[in-house]
């Protein structure tokens, strides 16, 4: 049986800790994959964490969880013409373009290493599995 990894979007670390959605689900990831970490989610959780717990939070999360993968030089280049072609396709405003980069960013950072994308954000995670072929694994509240 080969190995199987995942990374969980910046979403499903929220709505599990602030709101205590997706026990479930993320139970079942763990069962069937193996966790890494973005750097791109690493990252938004960081910027978002405004009280000191929120802070300690995701500094344990980057220490448990010591192998953070990184979009490289090509996923960067890819992404901006991604963002080019799906954003003019919905004519977004550039703060959706923002938003987007860093979920293609994570998409393919995944498919790189051949790994699903656990996500709430079904809108724009869909649009990049059919461009960017990812596998995606999507939670809902539970």
């Amino acid at each position: 049986m080969a190995v199987r990894y995942a990374i969980l979007d910046t979403n499903v670390y929220i709505g599990h800790w602030e709101l205590g959605l997706y026990t479930t689900q993320l139970e079942l990831v763990r069962r069937a994959y193996i966790v890494r970490q973005s750097a791109v989610v690493l990252s938004e959780l960081r910027r978002g964490a405004r009280t000191r717990a929120a802070q300690r939070r995701v500094e344990a999360l980057s220490r448990v969880l010591p192998i953070h993968w990184e979009p490289s030089a090509e996923d960067w280049w890819i992404t901006g013409k991604l963002v080019r072609e799906i954003g003019d396709a919905n004519d977004w405003e550039v703060v959706k373009r923002r938003e987007f980069q860093n979920d293609a960013l994570i998409a393919l950072t995944a498919r790189r290493h051949g790994a699903a994308v656990v996500t709430a954000n079904t809108g724009d995670f869909s649009l990049l599995a059919e461009r960017v072929r990812v596998e995606l694994v999507l939670v809902a509240d539970s």
